[in-house]
């Protein structure tokens, strides 16, 4: 196999919270990173971060989410471009329309990605894409006792149905749709290169860099900022998890492996917000006034389902960081940044 140091990956979106970590571990096994942003603003961001690792790393500005707009990410690189990491998506949870405004721009966006690797990406053998544990869940389902989801289950909702959906439920069926699409795309082009997803729920950890403006967090570090002063433990939203730093690594595994091909991965563990919660009260005492203690103990027993994450571990082999080190690492950080 061809050495990282003579490959280099393309990582869409750049500046984003996993998009970060995904160019960190790429560098750290020697790949040349070809990022894409949307702006010089978030260009120079990203080449400030990683300013030690001088021109293997590069920044190209793509507006948007066209085919043709990737056109020059694929061009002037040192070394060719054998991977691509597809990582950016919009994510608008506030809309007047759905479908023109959610669910069209994701579908597109996503195999907009695809169509410029067959154009642009000759040396391209995989694309790996950031899809979501919300491809895979069925919300008209609830909390599901009992019931144990594995990378068999899609989120059911069709097109229809999501225009019409509330923008929550809407933005998580467009993750399904877009997915869907792609692989639709692929067996209908047989292109060269082969497609893998990742689906992980909720990606936590800390931030490449640290955190430097609390009233600027992405959305799973907001919902953890939020438990400081909270009065009570929040419902659960989506019971499951996976660290920002396992996710990165799962990315550049189903990149790696050739058996990975043609997959989809949920990479994720249970999780509650009580079972954080009673995770941070014990390691970080200075928190305790600051966070609601709810029922400690009571997450292990919740009436919720259960995401199977196995497979990753088996086929991409990666190994899942324990819930109380990822949430130590969070607050770490926001103490860091002054919460």
């Amino acid at each position: 196999m061809t050495s990282p140091s003579e490959q280099t990956l393309l990582v869409t979106g750049a500046n984003g919270f996993l998009a970060g970590h995904i160019i960190k571990e790429a560098l750290n096994r020697g790949y040349h990173v070809r990022g894409t942003v949307r702006s010089e603003s978030s260009a120079e961001k990203v080449r400030k971060l990683f300013a030690d690792h001088g021109s293997k790393l590069s920044i190209a500005i793509v507006p948007d989410f066209t085919a043709e707009s990737f056109k020059h990410a694929f061009t002037g690189t040192e070394k060719p471009i054998t991977g691509v990491m597809s990582v950016a998506a919009p994510f608008i949870l506030k809309v007047e329309d759905n479908a023109r405004d959610l669910l069209d721009p994701a579908i597109q966006g996503a195999t907009a990605v695809l169509e410029a690797t067959k154009r642009f990406g000759s040396d391209v053998r995989r694309v790996v894409n950031t899809s979501s544990f919300t491809s895979i869940l069925d919300m008209n389902q609830g909390y599901r006792p009992g019931y144990t989801y594995t990378e068999e289950d899609w989120n059911p909702m069709d097109y229809n149905e999501a225009s019409t959906a509330p923008n929550a439920v809407a933005y998580c069926a467009s993750k399904a749709l877009a997915e869907k699409a792609m692989w639709d795309w692929v067996k209908r082009e047989q292109p060269s290169f082969s497609l893998a997803q990742i689906n992980p729920p909720w990606v936590f950890g800390p931030h490449v860099g640290g955190v430097s403006d609390l009233q600027r967090l992405n959305e799973s570090s907001t919902a953890l900022y939020r438990l400081l002063g909270a009065k009570e433990v929040p419902a659960i939203d989506f019971a499951g998890f996976a660290d920002v730093r396992v996710v990165a690594t799962a990315h550049l595994e189903a990149f790696e492996r050739p058996e990975a091909g043609g997959q989809r991965f949920l990479v994720g563990q249970p999780f509650n917000y009580q079972n954080a919660i009673d995770a941070i009260r014990q390691d970080l005492p200075e928190l305790r006034s600051q966070i609601p203690e709810g029922t400690p103990g009571a997450g292990k027993s919740a009436e919720v389902y259960k995401p199977n994450g196995q497979k990753a571990e088996r086929v991409l082999g990666i190994k899942y960081l324990p819930l109380n080190e990822c949430m130590k690492d969070c607050f770490a950080e926001l103490l860091e940044a002054g919460a």
